[in-house]
């Protein structure tokens, strides 16, 4: 951010919410490169892009607004120590599972080009347009021509999402 001298005072010249609004519009690209400028270093390669979106973000309002106060760091660095290995990473990868369980005869519809989708599930997979596929990635590719995140694609991974419709048939 550009800084401007008015009346003796800093001012931002571009708001944080002006550079945020610009990093909602960059690709998984452009976002490592802005990660690159804000913390001299290489995105972590694993990082998906609305990770390095939100750190990015993160960051550009804790450099403006301040960061957590040091109580608040002790609090969840404990909190982390606690829960930190193995234990964790079953915890959260039960809870993924938990939250993208679908049960067969389950309907997802998702509108893709101005045109609505639906798939449904099945003991041994996905039905979509006739055919069986072992995946949502798949339906998704299927439909799209592009790799996506097949529960992401669908809305099953953001809560809320109004695409996502599940009935029974």
């Amino acid at each position: 951010m550009q800084k401007k001298r008015r009346n003796g005072r800093a001012s931002n010249k571009t708001s944080v919410e002006d550079e945020i609004a610009h990093l909602r519009g960059l690709d998984l690209r452009g976002l490592r490169t802005r990660w690159l400028s804000v913390f001299q270093r290489p995105a972590p390669a694993h990082l998906t892009q609305h990770l390095l979106f939100a750190v990015i973000a993160y960051r550009l309002q804790a450099d403006l607004f301040g960061d957590l106060d040091h109580a608040t760091r002790q609090v969840l660095d404990r909190t982390i120590a606690q829960e930190a290995g193995p234990a964790m990473s079953a915890r959260l990868a039960s809870f993924d599972q938990k939250r993208t369980e679908l049960t067969p005869g389950t309907v997802l519809v998702r509108e893709w080009d101005r045109r609505s989708q639906r798939v449904m599930v099945m003991a041994e997979g996905f039905a979509w347009n006739g055919q069986t596929y072992d995946s949502l990635s798949k339906v998704a590719f299927a439909i799209t021509g592009t790799k996506w995140n097949g529960p992401r694609f669908f809305g099953l991974r953001e809560k809320g999402d109004r695409s996502t419709v599940g009935a029974q048939s």
